[in-house]
């Protein structure tokens, strides 16, 4: 199969695979940043928890092995390679291999599916400085859209949501939905279309499962509390809709991709206990994952660019475009602040 391009990146935040990595692992990440090392430690304490084991890296092997059967069976026969932001394999090593086994332009798939500094601009700074590192024969690195509305997103998300509420008594009749996504400074936000693609997101997976009590909510916020961040965190939401009777929730890790520490952390952990102290009945669905229709998606997305498929999308947003605009999603804070430490 000709195209234009040789390769596919699966392109992540990274994560510590032993008490040993934590923290080099989480100076990588606040290199720069302004943060006391006592917050540091107090977020290296939830690494503990799981001996030093983030599960973001093994779950970024499963959907990896999960594409590679997915292209071999649709004919799409393309090397898929892998880069971190923060820890290894990281992305200036991954470019570096591209370029000795000859890839000269690549797609690269973000695990990000909304647009935000963080989880686009800062992932295309990233690669852009590997090029440099890596130099001439670096490859062309070029991303794909982002998904939020993508058919197959929204299908992983509603089976796993519907699942969960028939967990729950009575079939969840009476539950809220409640989705969650990774808080970030309101300066942040006002520069990108974060806050609508999840409102939208959250809305098309309602609507698949046919449940009409549901909210978005923030978690794993980490800057200073002067700083305003997206609210309502989930802890706080579980206690507005605990006021207002709801007695059973799902809870959906709508702005994430997989079960990653933080979502294991802030929803297994801080949020499940909060719901017993509170007498909530709570399910959890799991993230997209390697569910086969999120699988299938990322396959549609390298076919949109190879071979001119057609572009689905529901709702009213629409396709997001592949290029960015140069301005899109800069962020330029006004203090430092501490970003996501936990992958």
């Amino acid at each position: 199969m000709a195209s234009s391009y040789d390769a596919l990146v699966v392109v992540s935040f990274g994560g510590p695979e032993a008490m040993e990595d934590v923290m080099p692992f989480l100076e990588n990440v606040l290199r720069g940043k302004n943060v006391p090392r006592e917050r540091m430690l107090e977020v290296a304490e939830h690494y503990k928890m799981f001996d030093g084991v983030s599960p973001i890296n093994e779950q970024n092997r499963d959907l990896i092995e999960a594409l590679k059967k997915e292209f071999e069976e649709h004919q799409l026969d393309l090397p898929i390679y892998w880069g971190n932001r923060n820890w290894h394999p990281l992305l200036p090593d991954t470019l570096q291999q591209m370029s000795e086994d000859g890839v000269e332009r690549s797609l690269a798939f973000f695990t990000s599916a909304y647009s935000s500094y963080s989880g686009c601009r800062q992932y295309r700074e990233n690669i852009q400085e590997a090029r440099r590192q890596v130099g001439e024969r670096a490859p062309v690195i070029d991303k794909m859209r982002v998904f939020f509305n993508h058919p197959g997103f929204i299908e992983a998300n509603a089976d796993y949501v519907g699942a969960a509420l028939k967990k729950l008594s009575g079939q969840g009749r009476e539950a809220m939905i409640l989705f969650t996504a990774h808080s970030i400074p309101t300066g942040m936000a006002e520069n990108c279309r974060y806050e609508d693609q999840l409102r939208e997101a959250s809305r098309l997976v309602a609507e698949a499962v046919g449940h009409e009590q549901y909210r978005l909510v923030y978690q794993s916020r980490s800057g200073p509390p002067q700083q305003p961040w997206l609210e309502p965190d989930i802890c706080d939401a579980l206690d507005e809709v605990h006021e207002q009777g709801v007695r059973q929730v799902v809870i959906s890790p709508i702005g994430f991709v997989s079960d990653h520490l933080e979502v294991v952390y802030d929803l297994d952990h801080e949020a499940a206990e909060h719901c017993e102290e509170l007498g909530i009945e709570m399910a959890r669905a799991p993230s997209a994952g390697v569910h086969p229709a999120f699988v299938s998606m990322v396959r549609e997305l390298v076919q949109e660019r190879i071979l001119d498929g057609q572009p689905r999308a529901l709702g009213p947003l629409g396709l997001s475009p592949h290029q960015c605009k140069p301005d899109c999603c800069l962020y330029q804070p006004r203090r430092p602040a501490m970003s996501a430490a936990r992958g």
